[in-house]
C-alpha cells in the first residue's frame, strides 16, 4: 500500500502547473484531493480529469489572500473525508519587473499571495492538525529563496520568507506534525512570465523554453515527501534542472 493512499490532500493553485500536476500524481497513488484555486473552470476541468479515471476529487474556489476561503477549504476537507493529513500551500505569481518600474501593486500580489496567503493557510490548518494529532504543511517556495537574480528580487524576497516560516514552524511543529519546504527551480508552467514586466517576461519564457524541468518532477517531490512512514519528516527538498546554476 502507498504511503499516500487514503490520505486527505488540500492543494492550492491546483488549476494549473506544479498544483495540477501534484493534484494528478496523488490521485493516482490513492488520494482524495480537495483542491483549490481561483479559476472556477479550469479547477472543474482538474477535477473532472482525476474522477473520470476514478480518482477522489473537489474543487473549491479559493482566493488564498482571503482568509475565510482557506478556512472553506479546509472545512470542505473535514466535511467529505472526515479529516485533513495535507495541507500543500502551492499558489503563487510571479510577476517580475526592475525596481526602477514601481510596479507597487505586483509587489503587493507576490507578498499577499505568498506570505499572507501562507499564513492563511496555517491558520485554518493546524487548529485541524492539533485535534487530530496529525497532520503535514508542504509549502512550495522557490531556488529563488537560495540565491537572487535581477529582476526577481521582490518575488525572492516573498520566497525567501516563505522559507523561513516554514522553518519556524518546523521548529514548533512537535512530535505529532510534519513541515516540508519544497523548492523548485526553472519549471515548465503557464505562470513564467506571467504579469511580469514585458522584457522580464520575454526573457522568462526564452530561459523556460530552454531548460525548464516538467511541473511533474515537482510533483514526484512533494508526493515523496507525502509518502514518508509517520514520525519521518523530509524538511526542505530543493529540485531543479541539471542546467539551471
Amino acid at each position: 500500500m502507498s504511503g499516500i493512499e487514503g490520505k486527505v490532500v488540500a492543494i492550492t493553485g491546483a488549476s494549473s502547473g506544479i498544483g495540477e500536476a501534484t493534484a494528478i500524481h496523488l490521485a493516482e497513488h490513492g488520494a482524495h484531493l480537495v483542491l483549490g484555486a481561483r479559476r472556477e473552470d479550469r479547477l472543474n476541468a482538474v477535477v473532472d480529469r482525476i474522477t473520470a479515471k476514478g480518482g477522489s476529487a473537489v474543487g473549491v474556489v479559493v482566493d488564498v489572500t482571503r482568509r475565510e476561503d482557506l478556512g472553506r477549504l479546509t472545512d470542505a476537507a473535514v466535511g467529505r473525508f472526515g479529516r485533513l493529513d495535507v495541507l500543500v500551500s502551492n499558489a503563487g505569481t510571479m510577476a517580475i519587473s526592475p525596481f526602477d518600474e514601481l510596479r507597487q501593486d505586483d509587489w503587493d500580489a507576490m507578498v499577499a499571495t505568498h506570505i499572507t496567503g501562507l499564513l492563511n493557510g496555517i491558520g485554518a490548518a493546524l487548529p485541524i492538525f492539533r485535534r487530530q494529532r496529525s497532520g503535514q504543511f508542504v509549502n512550495v517556495a522557490s531556488t529563488a529563496a537560495y540565491v537572487v537574480k535581477s529582476p526577481q528580487a521582490v518575488y525572492a524576497a516573498t520566497k525567501t520568507a516563505v522559507k523561513v516560516l516554514t522553518e519556524g514552524l518546523r521548529q514548533e511543529s512537535g512530535p505529532d506534525l510534519r513541515v516540508t519546504l519544497v523548492s523548485p527551480g526553472f519549471t515548465n508552467t503557464e505562470g513564467v512570465g506571467k504579469g511580469a514586466s514585458p522584457e522580464a517576461a520575454a526573457a522568462a519564457v526564452r530561459q523556460r523554453d530552454e531548460i525548464a524541468m516538467p511541473p511533474s518532477a515537482v510533483a514526484s517531490a512533494i508526493g515523496y515527501a507525502i509518502e514518508q512512514p509517520d514520525g519521518v519528516d523530509i524538511s526542505e527538498i530543493v529540485v531543479r534542472p541539471t542546467v539551471q546554476a
